[in-house]
């Protein structure tokens, strides 16, 4: 298989969703190794992603974290 190729610019610290999952809400990615892409999501905790079957969505621009 062929790692997505949105993925392969994904780096710790940038903000995601998930495609498939949008009430598991903003992710910041933790790690990316190979085709595993370990992302925070606010709604659903530490989630690894095969990069290979999912294309995270990138979120461009400010992201409005909530207060806690």
């Amino acid at each position: 298989m062929v790692e997505k190729s949105g993925n392969a610019m994904l780096t710790p610290g940038d903000f995601v969703r998930h495609p498939d999952r949008p009430d598991w809400g903003l992710g910041q990615v933790q790690s990316s190794v190979g085709h595993r892409v370990t992302v925070n999501f606010e709604n659903a905790g530490k989630r690894v992603i095969d990069a290979n079957v999912i294309a995270l969505e990138p979120i461009d621009g400010p992201v409005d974290l909530p207060r806690r």
